[in-house]
Parts: structure tokens; C-alpha cells; sequence
């Protein structure tokens, strides 16, 4: 039987209770605000257009970290901390959700062929969270945490992957 999800709180429900049971049961990381963070993080990436949310100084959608990257350096409308949130989890859920999709997103014809998702994620989250005045104060720990446990995160959330295509 296929279960219908029907609204933005039932699929937070979903997200929540997967996310909560995975990291505090399976993978021993009984942390709160993480948990919150990647249910906060699923719940954006749902739509496509946060998960490809930063564009060039042309328009041009940004799909490649390279190109974060370069924007995250020149970027003047827009703080560097936030490019490199997104970069962090823009990795976390590629390589957590969907680790299949990297040898696209890694092709050997596109700009990222060369980069490290893992290091670059750990490293993005770290850079991150190095800005802790505010209004980013309350935020900063959690990135440094995810930065800290980035590869336990994409072993859970692939984990939270397979229970939602088992379950629902």
C-alpha cells in the first residue's frame, strides 16, 4: 500500500520522525539541533529551486560547486557564510540522499569532476560556522557539528532514504 503525503507538516512529520529515529537509534547521535537542522534541510531541498537557489552574475543557475565556490569568493550581494551553508548542504544531501547522482554530478566533463563532495562539504560547513556574530550566533555550533559528523550525517540520511522508499 502507497501512503500519500499530503501537506507541508505531514511531510515534516515524516522527515522528523525518519531523521529522529535513524540518528538517536542506529547511528548513536542523539543531538536535537542536528536532527532539526537535516529535517529543516530535507524540507528546502524538496523543492528544486532551493537546491539550486545561488545563479551567476549572468542568472545562470548554479549546479556545480566549482561555481559556488568562485561566486562564494567575488560574491557582493550576498554573505559568503550563506554560500557556503549552501555548499555544505548541497554536498550532505547529494552524498547522503542520493549518492548516485554524484557520478553525474562529478562527470568527467563537468567542473566538478576534480572536487572531493566529502572534504568540501566538512570544509564549507567549517567556514561557515566561523561566523558566529549576529544573527548567525544560535546557527554557527550546528554547522560545526555537521562539519564534525558530515560522514556519519550522509551514512544516516542515506539510511532515512531507504526507510521512506521501504515504508512510504
Amino acid at each position: 500500500m502507497v501512503r500519500i503525503i499530503s501537506g507541508d507538516d505531514q511531510l515534516k512529520n515524516l522527515f522528523a520522525g525518519l531523521i529522529e529515529n535513524t540518528f538517536y537509534t542506529e547511528i548513536g547521535v542523539a543531538d536535537p539541533h542536528v536532527v532539526d537542522y537535516l529535517t529543516q534541510l530535507m524540507l528546502r531541498f524538496v523543492r528544486n529551486d532551493s537546491i539550486f537557489k545561488f545563479r551567476d552574475p549572468t542568472g545562470k543557475r548554479l549546479e556545480e560547486i566549482a561555481g559556488m565556490l568562485i561566486e562564494a569568493e567575488n560574491c557582493r550581494d550576498r554573505p559568503k557564510r550563506e554560500i557556503h551553508r549552501h555548499i555544505g548542504d548541497f554536498t550532505l544531501f547529494w552524498s547522503g540522499v542520493y549518492p548516485e547522482a554524484l557520478k553525474f554530478l562529478k562527470g568527467f566533463d563537468r567542473k566538478d569532476h576534480l572536487l572531493d563532495y566529502r572534504e568540501q562539504g566538512k570544509r564549507s560547513y567549517y567556514i561557515a560556522s566561523t561566523f558566529e556574530q549576529d544573527p548567525y550566533e544560535n546557527e554557527a555550533p550546528i554547522l560545526r557539528r555537521l562539519s564534525e559528523l558530515y560522514d556519519v550525517c550522509t551514512k544516516g540520511l542515506y539510511s532515512v532514504r531507504k526507510e521512506w522508499e521501504l515504508n512510504y
